[in-house]
């Protein structure tokens, strides 16, 4: 025993030492790789046919940093950043698409209900070609998403394709519009419907405004709730906790993980269900993106909806703001959210309990259709039993048709999902008073 103290203070300085030469190589190896970096710097000054600021040759250097990453983190410079600040009311400027770049194509994600994108039959999956007549192939996500802002009254110029048909050309109008992100009314009689849109300050209000209402109009006829969020693109990560919170009384609302192994936060339900306790339907699809997988996720780990539909997109990244004080913003993708159990939806998605495809809109292969997964540098899903579970899938996919839903086709008259939502329910209703007697 006394012979140990002896051999910790032999052992710690070669271990010190050990240490310290590793990061030391380490630091020469960052050194070597930035003297690279010089060498290109003034070969491209000296020697490029067109003179080229040593400004821009920096922010190309940084935007090419973050788009080699994944393909949510970017570089904005500081005009750009400048001009992408529009007051938060203000959604005049705005064309309501949300999007993607996958292979350097654009992609949407989803047209937000009521904008002019939705107007336009612009649906999840499209891919675009050209804003007013520029190719957008060479574009960050963030250069793209400038390019579809524009003062209130101008018009923008998109050439697109729906799936597997031609290259269409449609010109949309910036027009104001305000996302209401919470729609509610009766369905069939005793169903409560509440469309959820996005997700903002207001959501979880309006959300508690509309199971009162329905409670109000159906009374005790009333057998559950339907919670719609198909071609929902997300919004903001509180609001979207919130809602999840308001339908679940108790355990995880959401698993947030950074690039660290100690740096897991989990995210706890509070007391009290504004349904209380009745059956639960949440409508997925392929729209169904970020804090909206959020939403599922959670009421379907807790056991509290059940998830009907399509697989969702399958993105959970989550993006920091970082300034570069006087030289713009860089958003980086500092973590990502799984579900309360530990499922990862990153480049997965989630799989709803019961798959209905709907019927009266048009089929488009589902090799055209595009989910995280297939983006360029994709945050990788590294559990091995959903890696496994995704390769099976995909083959099984590739030979099937999934749906592209236009924003207006939800809710209406022949939206099969929405019907075979019902059906769910009403059936839950009869098990629940069985269980009751």
């Amino acid at each position: 025993m006394r012979r140990l103290p002896i051999v910790i203070l032999m052992t710690f300085p070669l271990f010190a030492g050990a240490v310290f030469a590793q990061q030391k190589a380490t630091k020469d190896n960052v050194y070597e790789e930035l003297n690279l970096f010089d060498q290109a710097f003034e070969r491209i000054r000296q020697d490029a046919v067109d003179p080229v600021t040593d400004a821009k040759l920096i922010g190309s250097a940084i935007a090419g940093m973050l788009s080699g990453l994944d393909p949510h983190s970017s570089y904005v410079d500081a005009a750009a950043f400048k001009a992408s600040q529009t007051p938060a009311n203000d959604d005049a400027a705005m064309l309501g698409l949300a999007v993607t770049i996958q292979n350097g194509q654009l992609q949407v994600i989803s047209p937000e209900d009521g904008s002019p994108a939705a107007r336009a039959g612009i649906r999840p999956g499209d891919v675009i070609f050209s804003i007013d007549k520029e190719p957008v192939y060479d574009l960050t996500l963030g250069e793209a998403e400038q390019k579809l802002r524009g003062p209130a009254g101008s018009e923008t110029q998109l050439t697109l394709r729906h799936g597997t048909e031609k290259p269409v050309d449609l010109t949309l109008k910036h027009e104001p519009y305000k996302l209401q992100t919470v729609v509610g009314r009766v369905e069939g009689g005793n169903v409560g419907y509440i469309r959820i849109a996005g997700f903002d300050g207001g959501t979880q209000a309006a959300i508690a405004a509309a199971v009162q209402d329905l409670r109000q109009k159906i009374g005790s006829k009333l057998i559950g709730f339907i919670l719609d969020l198909r071609n929902n693109p997300g919004g903001g990560f509180d609001a979207a906790v919130a809602v999840a919170d308001a339908f679940i009384d108790r355990g995880d609302i959401v698993v947030i993980k950074g690039r660290k192994p100690t740096s897991v936060k989990r995210i706890s339900a509070t007391l009290g269900d504004l349904a209380k306790g009745l059956p639960l339907v949440a409508l997925v699809n392929g729209g169904t993106a970020r804090e909206a997988e959020l939403v599922a996720g959670a009421l379907q780990d807790n056991r509290r909806a059940v998830l009907l539909g399509s697989k969702t997109f399958g993105e959970s990244s989550i993006e920091s703001v970082i300034p570069l004080p006087g030289n713009g913003i860089i958003r980086l993708t500092t973590a990502r959210f799984m579900t309360p159990t530990g499922r990862r939806i990153q480049g997965k998605g989630l799989e709803p309990d019961l798959t209905v495809m709907p019927l009266k809109l048009e089929k488009l292969a589902q090799s055209d259709r595009r989910h995280e997964v297939d983006l360029r540098g994709a945050l990788k899903n590294t559990d091995p039993v959903a890696a496994g579970a995704l390769s099976a899938s995909t083959a099984t996919e590739a030979a099937s048709k999934a749906p592209s839903v236009l924003t207006s086709d939800i809710g209406s008259i022949g939206d099969q999902q929405l019907s075979e939502a019902v059906d769910v329910l009403r059936g839950l209703a009869v098990i629940s008073d069985r269980a009751v007697q």
